[in-house]
């Protein structure tokens, strides 16, 4: 491809609206337009990448024995009546309406589709175990789209779904998932971790995440420096292993604390530890409603929350809420002293004495209050995020945090969506029985966005040369010069005869802006051609990720480029 005839409209400056470097990036680099909210057009160079990735996707799913369809984007809201989740899902299932009246959603996952395709066809414990996988758009109407591909609305995704007669085979089918993703961020050529995970809106009883670890990363991932464990920060367990603080019993008393809202504040004003401060929160569970306590200096996990009572959500009560399940006790004073919905508390709150708790009463905390004389609590368990330096109940290490990008997250479903919307087969003696389910997707847009943020400097892109839109540039510095021409032409063919993607760079300018452009763009591999140089016989060859320029013999610069590259892979 002779970049004169190609369309990369890159830019110079910053755009104001990105935030994260994939999202700068990919506009300067001419990867992607914004056309609404969360909503991009993918511009050639974009669109290669996510082929690219796609490609190495469909590889390893096809060789794992998964098969693979398309289904529609738009689903009919019946099916997701049948499964519950239409009423469940919330705000961020995009519905719609046609012209009669009849209700749809622009789909950001697939469960009820594909399950009506088995259930339609297949009856036998013979016909089992299937894989159905698909790579299609999808659309989640985030609440706060951000940071480019990211976290856009619409989105590509690899979502591919097992079926199997028992447990047994379950396990088999989330294994060879599992291994199938393994290779899948090998061969994109990422530095990735497994993770265990929640399961979150899509269900089921296990889950982990892949994520490509990056300093730019949005999510934490917990692990233990010993390597036996690893979590995302809503999975990560908490020991219960503290000892009680070696503290003399103090007199309760009523302190005044005006304006005193946040825990830095109170501790600020009372002149103590954040650590010495009960943090009490009103949870919604459900509809239900609880107050939850954690160490001032911890947070309240409200995914444990979920599950500790299998609810389908969990989140914190509003203002309204809080004052008239407390009598009227305001946010930020709030303590488990008196009240009449129930008090659970994290396993750190039982080794606390003398601590702060709100008094229920605005501008007023008791200090000194302490777990049995003060206050009581129904259960404690693990219900508070993990941080750096807890102990990890699993291996006996200490956490360790990173940061990282999901791109990928497998599940076991067990009979979530089989039995509700009846795919069922019939076994040896003829017994109707529930399909095991097993749900893994793939962030395609997103593992081209997540290559970015592990792979950039100050100048641009450094793709990994599997997702690379194209390994390697051509540089013509003297475009007119009929030697450089002629020698520009034949290395771009000889080239691009080997299978590589190439892009001849034959535009009339300066050689400072194509090598801007080249840096920006991420080329894995540069061939610059110039009149100086091929007056000695040489090309100057400059590898991306390590900045080296190297002169070769013109004859040699076919060998030299597939060598470099072969090790860049």
């Amino acid at each position: 491809m002779r970049l004169t005839r190609y369309f990369i409209p890159t830019l110079r400056e910053i755009p104001a609206e990105a935030e994260v470097v994939s999202h700068k990036a990919m506009l300067r680099a001419g990867m992607i337009k914004k056309l609404a909210s969360g909503i991009y057009d993918y511009l050639p160079l974009g669109l290669k990448a996510i082929r690219k990735a796609e490609n190495i996707i469909r590889k390893n799913m096809d060789s794992s024995g998964a098969i693979e369809i398309l289904m529609p984007a738009v689903q009919p809201a019946e099916m997701w009546e049948e499964s519950g989740r239409w009423s469940y899902y919330g705000k961020e299932l995009l519905r719609i309406k046609d012209r009669h009246d009849r209700n749809f959603c622009f789909g950001p996952t697939h469960e009820e589709v594909t399950t009506d395709i088995v259930r339609s066809f297949i009856t036998s414990y013979k016909q089992l175990p299937i894989n159905l996988y698909q790579i299609q758009t999808k659309f989640r109407d985030e609440v706060r789209p951000r940071f480019g591909l990211m976290r856009g609305r619409e989105f590509i995704m690899k979502d591919a779904y097992s079926f199997d007669v028992d447990d047994a085979g379950a396990n088999v089918s989330y294994g060879k998932m599992r291994d199938a993703y393994r290779r899948i961020f090998d061969d994109c050529g990422l530095r990735y971790t497994m993770v265990e995970a929640d399961s979150g809106a899509i269900g089921g009883s296990y889950s982990h995440e892949f994520m490509v670890l990056a300093d730019t990363g949005e999510d934490s991932v917990i692990s233990s420096d010993r390597g036996g464990y690893a979590a995302n920060l809503e999975k990560a367990v908490c020991a219960d292993n503290w000892e009680e603080w070696k503290e003399e019993i103090l007199p309760a008393a009523e302190k005044e604390t005006p304006n005193t809202r946040t825990v830095e504040e109170l501790a600020a004003f009372l002149g103590v530890p954040v650590m010495k401060i009960l943090k009490a929160m009103v949870v919604n569970v459900d509809g239900k409603f609880y107050c939850f306590l954690v160490r001032g200096d911890h947070e309240l996990n409200l995914a444990k929350v979920k599950n500790f009572f299998g609810a389908p959500s969990a989140e914190l009560a509003s203002y309204e809420d809080i004052a008239e399940q407390t009598g009227g006790a305001p946010a930020g004073f709030i303590g488990p002293a008196g009240l009449k919905i129930e008090v659970y508390a994290d396993y750190a709150v039982r080794a606390m004495k003398n601590v702060v708790m709100g008094a229920n009463i605005k501008d007023l905390h008791i200090i000194n209050a302490n777990l049995g004389r003060d206050f009581e609590v129904r259960t404690f368990g693990d219900f508070r995020n993990a941080i750096e330096g807890d102990i990890c109940p699993v291996d006996g290490g200490k956490y360790v945090l990173t940061r990282g990008i999901e791109v990928g997250h497998i599940f076991k479903l067990g009979t979530k969506y089989s039995e509700s919307m009846n795919a069922v087969y019939l076994d040896k003696e003829g017994k109707r029985n529930p399909m095991i389910m097993g749900c893994y997707g793939i962030g395609v847009t997103r593992v081209v966005a997540a290559a970015i943020e592990q792979n950039h400097d100050e100048k641009g892109i450094i793709w990994p040369v599997q997702l690379a839109p194209f390994e390697v540039v051509i540089v013509s510095l003297n475009p007119n010069e009929q030697a450089v021409a002629d020698l520009s032409d034949t290395i771009y063919k000889e080239l691009s005869g080997l299978g590589l993607d190439v892009m001849y760079d034959d535009r009339d300018e300066r050689a400072g802006v194509k090598f801007t452009d080249a840096e920006l763009v991420g080329y894995p591999v540069r061939v610059a051609i110039g009149k100086k140089s091929l007056a000695e016989g040489n090309v100057e060859v400059t590898v991306r990720r390590t900045g080296e320029t190297v002169a070769v013999k013109k004859e040699d610069c076919i060998s030299a480029v597939m060598e470099i590259l072969e090790k860049l892979r």
